[in-house]
């Protein structure tokens, strides 16, 4: 989740709301590569998951990280619930997922060295206090009951509109995890062309990396349990954004749109304060309830961009939102995907060839069989295997043509960061198959095999 934005200028006209979106535009030689990647923590041997205090705690492991590797502090009404260095930070999911949000960098190289020494930090820490962390879209075993709260404001808040709003919020909270990837735009026209090639081919990467076939100890019946429940979290600010395939489609369009999500809160002087299902329409007229004849600013804008969760969406760069969390090579692999995609004109105009023709019927049908099905799914004729096949062909070639060597030199481009997904191809077999195919082979049903076998 993001942090709270502080300050920054009074909202005095309309055009502001869609310029901060614009200002984010950039010549391509600055675009540059965020990942941002979950992954639970647990007890190594009650496979528990780690509470906020405690000698084996999200606590201390912010603290370890914080004191070993040079990480600042980051508190929140005296407790600290994240830590930052070098443009990157690591913060707390709602229920003490442990989240990297990296630096932005130039090349994939770059991010998966950083994606690499994180793991390697956290593993040191973890291991000497006999903790564990696994990379999962969704927890295997944990009830929402043996899930803690952390002590941050805004889940507090959002805990308790989650259960008006929709079937499943408070799941998403506690019980799942993502990777996403955040890219830049050069203009409106490349915003909009990304956000439409981002928006349809995100149920591609959620069968890629779908990785949540259990819950509650068993096979839930879906390969991406973590898409199912977006599906069923709040209507106002989650799906697929029919509107952003309409003609005239731009800058002025998503800030309609984000001005229509219902509000959160309202962060002032380390506090936020409750403005649940309020409207920041009301809030540009000094007419919120929650600061009755206060105007907001430009950063209560940038908190609010926030609190809207589409597949993809756009605040001053473009985050892809569609993928569950999982393992190490993988989380090298999403940024690959997309940048393959995104950041060569060719790649991009091929990709946006293969989905301009689908109705928003299609892509919504695509993204429910994703998470039911994976690469087995298919809508309309599309079987979703052949057009993975398709689209990872694109991204490859993309990233050769960006030519951007790692290895001192050594490797010519980033298209091996491909390969977990070229082998998925190649068998069919998604992370949630290979574990379905243990519960029921050599597992014998017995979940627990999965924390020693596939953490971190």
């Amino acid at each position: 989740m993001s942090i709270p934005q502080s300050g920054g200028e009074p909202i005095e006209r309309h055009e502001q709301l869609a310029g901060y979106l614009e200002s984010g535009c950039k010549p391509k030689e600055d675009w540059r590569i965020g990942t941002e990647h979950e992954k639970f923590g647990y007890c190594k041997d009650t496979h528990q998951p780690l509470p906020y205090e405690g000698e084996r705690s999200i606590y201390a492991m912010l603290s370890g990280l914080r004191d070993r590797f040079g990480w600042s502090p980051v508190e929140e009404a005296g407790k600290l619930i994240g830590l930052e260095k070098d443009g990157a930070n690591v913060s707390l999911e709602p229920a003490g997922a442990l989240e990297l949000s990296g630096a932005p960098l130039e090349t994939i190289h770059e991010t998966c060295d950083e994606v690499n020494v994180h793991l390697r930090e956290v593993k040191e820490i973890a291991d000497e206090i006999g903790v564990g962390f696994i990379g999962l879209g969704a927890a295997p075993e944990w009830t929402h009951e043996e899930m803690p709260l952390m002590p941050k404001g805004r889940y507090k808040l959002m805990d308790a509109y989650m259960g008006e709003v929709g079937t499943m919020g408070r799941v998403m909270m506690r019980r799942t995890c993502t990777v996403q990837v955040n890219l830049d735009f050069g203009s409106e026209a490349d915003m909009v062309q990304k956000l439409r090639v981002a928006l349809a081919l995100q149920p591609v990467a959620t069968a890629l990396f779908a990785n949540s076939p259990f819950l509650e100890g068993k096979p839930n019946g879906h390969k991406s349990w973590r898409s199912r429940v977006w599906r069923d979290l709040d209507a106002a600010r989650t799906g697929m954004l029919p509107f952003v395939f309409d003609e005239g489609f731009g800058f002025e369009a998503y800030a309609q749109y984000a001005l229509d999500v219902p509000m959160y809160f309202v962060y002032r002087d380390g506090k936020y304060i409750d403005a649940l299902g309020m409207s920041f329409r009301d809030f540009l007229k000094g007419e919120l309830p929650a600061l009755p004849g206060e105007k907001p600013t430009m950063s209560d804008w940038a908190d609010h961009l926030t609190t809207a969760f589409p597949e993809a969406r756009i605040k001053k760069y473009m985050e892809m939102r569609g993928a569950d969390g999982g393992p190490w090579r993988r989380l090298c692999a999403l940024p690959a995907f997309w940048v393959g995609l995104m950041y060569d004109q060719a790649s991009l105009d091929a990709a946006w060839d293969l989905v301009k023709g689908w109705d928003a019927e299609t892509r919504e049908a695509l993204r429910v069989a994703a998470s039911e099905q994976a690469l087995q799914a298919e809508v309309g004729g599309i079987k979703m295997h052949d057009l993975a096949r398709e689209v990872v062909a694109i991204a490859d070639a993309g990233l050769k043509a960006r030519a951007r060597p790692g290895a001192g030199g050594l490797v010519p481009d980033e298209t091996h960061f491909l390969n977990a997904l070229k082998d998925s191809l190649e068998s069919g077999k998604v992370p949630a198959d290979e574990l379905l195919e243990r519960y029921h082979g050599d597992w014998n049903g017995d979940l627990s095999r999965i924390y020693s076998e596939y953490s971190y």
